[in-house]
């Protein structure tokens, strides 16, 4: 509804603004179109009043008389023919043609307009002299004639109505009406099935934004429906998408960790609970000792994960570092998984090298290490080979475990440190891993100023490379 009421608002904003253009317009040009047919309208009087000052010369310089039937027609003649009035003044001011009597009322020659026509011609719309309700066009002009061995000067005006120009004015104010009147009722339609397309348009998105917020993403915004793509429709729907899977991840990452923490623990409290009732024999309470201490091993590294995780998410982990022996970090960590090697008969090759050093937080990178063994482990073939390779490239010290195997697909290697991401092989593999070790991995040997990379040829091996800076720049 409110989304109703604001396109409506829109709309009406819309069509205030554009009939104050369409008025604002049409003032304009009805304006300069009846200045400019006014000025036409001058120059036609002014030609019909210099023709006929013409005219009146050659009459009263050849007959040298004022009564003459000639000028009297002539006068009538331009009169009826261009529907103009013309009076003829002498220099005192008298209307001498037409005469007196011939009218009721004579236009007055006025002193303004005859200081005018003193110095030249006289064009204007005006009522002076003629009429004080209504202006007229008028011409006004001087001419000498010969009387009587002496030379007079004659006045002439030349008076012609506005009818025309109301009319022009008017005819254009009806056509500019009738025109504005239609375009605005086409844009109206148009604008109104804009709004109309809008206005349902965004419904649907609050309808959609609503499932959403109940929790339902089945239904995705479609803005091919609208004049132009809709990048907000976009945005919606990439964000939508990240929220369905952030919580199927979230849904899996709770199951999987609730499964890896039942399975330590109930091993632990087996074993404990073995020890102590007696069912499991003291000659072997070392033994069972040992796997306890294992899975508490396992437990913490799970635990210590999902608590770096956290940790990485508020940029509150800070590492500690200490220059450690990498070789023999590596080493201990690989003991750890000793019985599962050792069920996957995996040959262990390249232990007997030097010692590495370099300055890290051993604790994350005995971490890191763990979760690389540990999918090497998980995923080596039965009867295959598990290597570790120690090297210094510069200031780098690079740490490779390779496993044979399936190995990794191309597409895979660009995603295998995602968060939760798993390999579709892996799936079926592992069942309880979280998918957050690599990821973890990643970020722990950034902060260690280092760098993690995957090498595979599928079919044949994978190989992840860990490389730490023998010496920390900032310490």
């Amino acid at each position: 509804m409110h989304n109703n009421n604001s396109y409506n608002k829109l709309l009406k904003y819309s069509i205030v603004l554009m009939m104050s253009v369409i008025i604002i317009l049409g003032i304009v040009i009805i304006g300069i179109s009846s200045s400019i047919y006014k000025k036409t309208e001058l120059k036609r009087l002014e030609s019909t009043g210099s023709i006929f000052i013409s005219y009146m010369r050659e009459e009263y310089n050849n007959n040298n008389i004022q009564d003459n039937d000639n000028i009297q027609k002539l006068h009538r003649f331009f009169m009826d023919e261009h529907n103009v009035d013309i009076y003829i003044y002498n220099n005192d001011g008298k209307c001498i043609i037409p005469y007196s009597n011939e009218k009721c009322k004579l236009p007055v020659l006025s002193d303004n307009i005859k200081s005018v026509m003193d110095c030249g011609m006289y064009l204007e719309l005006s009522s002076d002299g003629i009429s004080s309700e209504e202006p007229y066009l008028i011409y006004g002009d001087k001419f000498s004639v010969k009387t009587n061995d002496s030379t007079q000067k004659m006045y002439i005006l030349a008076y012609s109505d506005t009818h025309n120009i109301s009319m022009f004015t008017m005819n254009i104010f009806l056509v500019y009406l009738l025109a504005s009147v239609i375009m605005m009722i086409v844009l109206f339609i148009l604008m109104k099935k804009k709004t109309e397309i809008y206005t349902d348009y965004n419904n649907n998105i609050i309808r959609i934004l609503k499932k959403y917020s109940q929790g339902d993403f089945s239904e995705k915004i479609k803005s091919d429906n609208i004049p132009f793509p809709d990048e907000k429709a976009e945005y919606i729907n990439k964000l939508a998408s990240d929220i369905e899977t952030s919580e199927e991840t979230s849904k899996t990452f709770i199951a999987n960790v609730s499964h890896e923490l039942r399975t330590p623990i109930t091993t632990i409290g087996g074993f404990v609970d073995g020890i102590l009732d007696g069912t499991i024999p003291k000659s072997r309470r070392n033994e069972y000792l040992v796997l306890v201490s294992n899975e508490i091993q396992r437990l913490k590294i799970l635990i210590s994960s999902m608590l770096n995780m956290s940790r990485f998410e508020s940029g509150t982990l800070k590492p500690h570092f200490q220059y450690t022996n990498l070789t023999d970090l590596v080493m201990k960590t690989a003991f750890m998984f000793e019985k599962k090697i050792e069920a996957k008969n995996v040959e262990v090759e390249d232990f007997d090298t030097e010692n590495l050093f370099a300055e890290i937080d051993p604790d994350l990178i005995q971490q890191v290490i763990y979760n690389i063994i540990e999918n090497a482990v998980k995923f080596v073939n039965t009867g295959g080979k598990l290597s570790f390779r120690f090297e210094k490239d510069g200031n780098m010290c690079i740490i490779g475990i390779r496993n044979t195997g399936e190995g990794l697909k191309d597409s895979e290697i660009s995603q295998v440190f995602d968060r939760f991401y798993k390999t579709d092989s892996s799936r079926g593999k592992d069942t309880t891993g979280l998918g957050l070790g690599l990821s973890i991995s990643r970020r722990i040997v950034h902060i260690n100023n280092g760098q993690i990379v995957v090498k595979s040829v599928y079919g044949e091996y994978t190989e992840f490379q860990v490389q730490l800076p023998e010496k920390q720049k900032n310490l």
